[in-house]
């Protein structure tokens, strides 16, 4: 999760365990919707693979800082399966794209497109754990931009999507059209992941 339940209790001023849970599940989701909208993973994962064409020399990691590559894989169909390819000299670009030095495969067009798989692990630590020797932990503002998300939905939980309302002589209900606080979403823009 990209805060902690007491980060987020402690921004409400909320000594109570009441809602607990309904924060947790609060965070959880918010966790996975900026996952979403960053096009990537923030969240540090060990052993997580990309499949790539095996024609391409640049790889643009959906899970980043890249902390290491383990191992590159090479399939050109389904009975053979993935097969290691060792001595794959490679680049480490700004911690988020694999640059090869040359493809995978050359495989002649009447060949049906061999796909490729690079193995690593990377994305940040999240708030609770100490970071350790060559990870990065998770940007200030992407948590703050995660507890003010919670923050903000937990007291507008009972009227999600209301901007304005006119309770007096007529109703006037204005609703918003994004569920993402417009700050959250410039904090999010500049951690998303961009697609060669």
């Amino acid at each position: 999760m990209l805060t902690q339940l007491s980060t987020v209790k402690s921004r409400l001023a909320l000594t109570v365990t009441d809602y607990d849970d309904l924060l947790t599940s609060a965070i959880k989701a918010v966790t996975a919707r900026f996952d979403k909208e960053a096009n990537r993973t923030l969240a540090r994962n060990t052993g997580t693979t990309d499949e790539f064409s095996a024609e391409d020399t640049e790889v643009p990691v959906s899970c980043f800082p890249i902390e290491s590559v383990t191992k590159f894989e090479l399939k050109s169909n389904e009975t053979d399966g993935w097969s290691e390819q060792t001595g794959v000299q490679y680049l480490i670009r700004r911690a988020c794209v694999i640059s090869l030095l040359s493809p995978l495969s050359f495989l002649p067009s009447s060949s049906p497109r061999a796909l490729a798989r690079v193995t690593y692990t990377g994305g940040y630590i999240l708030p609770g754990t100490s970071p350790g020797a060559g990870q990065t932990a998770l940007p200030d503002d992407l948590e703050q931009a995660a507890v003010e998300q919670v923050a903000y939905w937990f007291r507008n939980r009972d009227k999600t999507g209301l901007i304005r309302s006119w309770p007096h002589d007529g109703t006037y209900e204005s609703f918003l059209q994004s569920d993402l606080l417009l700050e959250v979403r410039a904090i999010l823009k500049k951690h998303e992941r961009l697609v060669l």
